[in-house]
């Protein structure tokens, strides 16, 4: 047995039952790091001694009988989620040594189910980009083409999903940065409604757009894991304060009758034929299987989303990031001549292109005389495409679009054209925009190149997008395909 394939679900039963243990599962997941991440670089940190230990710790807990669906379980952790003692670097040389002293609280409720922690995995430098490509450290190769992205900014949690380095991962997303490298590297990828699962421990990106969720081997993982990381925290004044439902109960293979809308605004110009069509077919299976399908939804202010979100989230970006000053953490000049010098010598060795290119973005959309013209109209936007989506949640149960207008393109393709860049993220940025859940789940292959399926659903609305897409997996099985460089042992 391929101890390192298994699901959470298939791992969890195998580990009840006392047929495998923990630390033979860890053992296997740290070998296949071993043989694989020199090929895709998803992890910036393997923390192979705590794995070990932890999971030591996990099997007596098993053996008491203390166990929870996520004891004993190897996970992978995006590399902006602090975790106590363990560096995190959001894959910048501004954190490239720094060490927090406390647990994100989504860290603190893994490791109280006995979670084994495998490492830290890389992404686009403090979250900014959609494809690997801008960490400080070394870009994620997709594992599906090693030519090609992984996709942004949670690339490196995604490959490591997809190679079997880990049986899952979380990542954040702030305009698309969990389902488009799940869509690119054939996982599941789930950013809940904001304020589902606390921020506090995460290092802010846009403070109203990020959210944490899952990337997981099936939807059903991705259930297991939101039943774990998902609740109001005290800590993080934007957590929802409401009641937690049991998402695995909402895995029932039948959406007979659910009404689904499928906005045009999403099909965009320029959009890869090949994934027009496998969408398309996705579309047809879902309305096969009961689901009552509407083809001219329509939400017109979704085409200036995209002007929106890259003034909005560049605004945010700016007053976060401004306190990496070089004085209480981080990375600091050495050789300045006064505050101010250091101050902008730390900002400016520290920080990479992209970050940079928004944070001056950020910067002059909210200066004396442009606050109005820029910031003030594009949350005027905001309001109008969360209008629109409220609307549209009168009339269906959930939208069908496309994850990304492309598959995974080569890498250095869109490096000298940021605009290009940025509209990989068109059909996701926004539900980021409007507050609400969104889940990819693969769907086909264009020219050996996966292709995603976003179903996007009201507010708190996780358990209706856990069972069209849980459906939907049913009866397809793409998301049991494995890229090649997988196969890979020692």
């Amino acid at each position: 047995m391929d101890l390192c394939r298994l699901t959470i679900h298939e791992a969890a039963d195998l580990l009840k039952k006392r047929e495998v243990s923990s630390v033979e599962l860890t053992e296997a997941v740290l070998h296949q790091v071993e043989a694989v991440d020199g090929k895709v670089n998803a992890l910036v940190t393997v923390t192979a001694d705590l794995a070990l230990d932890q999971a030591r710790r996990a099997d007596e807990r098993i053996k008491r009988g203390d166990a929870t669906p996520l004891t004993g379980i190897p996970g992978v952790l995006k590399d902006n989620l602090c975790t106590r003692g363990i560096r995190t670097t959001c894959s910048s040389r501004m954190l490239a040594d720094f060490v927090p002293p406390y647990n994100a609280t989504v860290v603190e409720k893994l490791l109280g189910q006995g979670m084994v922690i495998i490492g830290k995995a890389n992404l686009d430098e403090f979250a900014m980009g959609s494809s690997n490509e801008h960490s400080a450290f070394f870009l994620t190769r997709n594992p599906w083409n090693t030519d090609c992205v992984a996709g942004g900014s949670s690339g490196g949690p995604a490959v490591a999903v997809a190679t079997d380095e880990t049986l899952f991962a979380l990542g954040s997303d702030t305009g698309g940065s969990i389902r488009l490298p799940a869509s690119f590297c054939n996982v599941v990828g789930l950013k809940p409604t904001y304020g589902r699962v606390s921020r506090y421990g995460l290092v802010a990106f846009a403070s109203s757009l990020d959210q944490i969720g899952p990337l997981t081997k099936d939807v059903t993982d991705a259930a297991t894991v939101m039943n774990v990381i998902a609740g109001h925290d005290e800590r993080d004044s934007t957590s929802l304060p409401h009641p937690l439902p049991d998402y695995s109960s909402s895995l029932v293979p039948d959406i007979k009758g659910m009404r689904i809308g499928v906005p045009r605004e999403f099909f965009v110009a320029g959009m890869q034929q090949g994934v027009v069509d496998q969408i398309n077919a996705a579309i047809a299976l879902l309305e096969g299987l009961g689901a009552v399908i509407d083809r001219d939804a329509s939400l017109p202010s979704i085409r200036y989303g995209l002007a929106a979100y890259y003034i909005i989230g560049p605004c945010e970006a700016s007053a976060n990031l401004a306190r990496y000053d070089g004085v209480k953490y981080g990375y600091s000049a050495p050789d300045a001549d006064s505050m101010w010098d250091a101050m902008e010598k730390t900002k400016e060795r520290g920080f990479g292109a992209e970050v940079k290119r928004r944070l001056m973005l950020g910067t002059y959309a909210l200066s004396a005389g442009y606050y109005d013209a820029y910031y003030l109209k594009a949350l005027k936007v905001r309001t109008l495409i969360r209008q629109e989506f409220e609307g549209a949640f009168d009339k269906y149960d959930a939208l069908v679009t496309p994850t990304s207008p492309t598959v995974p393109f080569k890498i250095g393709e869109r490096l000298d054209d940021p605009v290009q860049m940025y509209l990989a993220d068109v059909c996701t940025l926004p539900v980021n925009i409007a507050g609400v859940p969104a889940i990819s789940v693969p769907a086909g292959f264009v020219d050996g190149l996966p292709v995603g399926l976003q179903l996007i659903g009201k507010p708190l609305g996780e358990e209706t997008l856990l069972r069209i897409a849980f459906t939907y997996e049913q009866a397809t099985g793409w998301h049991r395909k494995k890229p090649a460089v997988a196969s890979i042992s020692i």
